[in-house]
C-alpha cells in the first residue's frame, strides 16, 4: 500500500494524472476484499491489483475513460454469473475509479489590471497561477501577492522555460497587440487545456487571420476562447474575471 501512495506523490509531483482504483464492497468469495487498491498510469502500466483475471482486465480498459474524462466512477462486478470475465468467484465488488489530477495551473501573459484580479480569484478556485510579463513595475509582489510564480522575462523566452501541460490554462492579455498574437501563436503549439485571450471581435479576427496565414490550423484557432469569458455585461477588471471563471467553470464541468 505505501508503494502506491508513494509513487503516486511522485506522478503528482510531475504534473502527470493517474486513476486510483478501490474495492469498496465485496460480498460472498471475491479475489480481493474492501481497501484492496491498484494504481493505474497514464500509459496502462499499474500497481497493485484489485483482483486480477477479468475484474482487473475491465478497470484498466475503464480507467481510460475515466482519465479522459476526469469525472469519478463506480463499476459494479457480480462474480457469479458466466460472462467474459475469465474468474467466477462465486460473490460481487464495487470499485471506485477516482481520477487523481495534479493541481490546475493558470497562466496569465499579462500584469495589468484584468490579470491582478484574475489571480486573487483563481486562488480562491483551487489554482496555481503564474504571471508573466518582463514588466517589474508591473509584475511584482505588491500587484499579484496571491500568485504562486511571477516570471519577469520576454514573453518568448518565458514559454520555452515553462511546463505548460494538459493540467494547464492560459490566458493572453498583454499589454500589446502585437505580443497578445505572438503569446497565442505560441500558447496553441502546447497542450494545454484551456486557451483564452482577452480581445474584442475586430481584433480577434485580426488574429485569427494573420495566424492562419503563419499556418496555424483554422480548427486550432476556433478552440481560442476569445473574446473571453461568458457574455454577462463585464466592464470592470472584477467583473471581467467573474465571467472568465465563470467560462472556465463551464468549460470544465462540460
Amino acid at each position: 500500500m505505501f508503494e502506491i501512495y508513494r509513487e503516486l506523490v511522485r506522478l503528482l509531483s510531475e504534473g502527470k494524472m493517474a486513476l486510483l482504483a478501490t474495492v469498496i464492497s465485496s460480498e460472498g468469495s471475491t479475489p480481493r476484499e474492501a481497501g484492496a487498491k491498484m494504481l493505474i498510469r497514464e500509459d496502462g502500466t499499474f500497481i497493485g491489483t484489485v483482483g486480477g483475471g477479468g475484474v482487473e482486465q475491465q478497470v484498466l480498459k475503464k480507467a481510460v475513460q475515466v482519465l479522459h474524462s476526469s469525472k469519478a466512477e463506480t463499476i459494479h462486478f457480480k462474480l457469479t454469473e458466466e460472462d467474459k470475465m475469465t474468474m467466477i468467484c462465486g460473490g460481487s465488488m464495487e470499485i471506485f475509479l477516482e481520477p487523481v489530477l495534479p493541481q490546475e495551473t493558470l497562466y496569465l501573459f499579462g500584469a495589468g489590471h484584468v490579470s491582478q484580479c484574475v489571480a486573487g480569484v483563481s486562488k480562491m478556485l483551487g489554482f496555481r497561477s503564474v504571471v508573466v510579463d518582463p514588466r517589474a513595475e508591473f509584475n511584482n509582489v505588491e500587484h499579484f501577492p496571491q500568485a504562486d510564480l511571477l516570471v519577469v522575462e520576454d514573453y518568448v523566452r518565458a514559454f520555452s522555460n515553462l511546463k505548460i501541460d494538459k493540467g494547464s490554462y492560459i490566458i493572453v492579455c498583454t499589454p500589446q497587440h502585437i505580443s497578445d498574437e505572438k503569446c497565442l501563436e505560441l500558447a496553441l503549439k502546447t497542450e494545454a487545456r484551456y486557451i483564452g485571450m482577452v480581445a474584442s471581435k475586430k481584433k480577434l479576427k485580426e488574429v485569427r487571420e494573420h495566424l492562419i496565414e503563419k499556418g496555424v490550423a483554422a480548427e486550432k484557432m476556433d478552440s481560442v476562447h476569445s473574446p473571453i469569458g461568458l457574455e454577462i455585461g463585464a466592464e470592470t477588471p472584477q467583473e471581467i474575471a467573474i465571467s472568465i471563471f465563470a467560462e472556465i467553470i463551464k468549460f470544465k464541468r462540460t
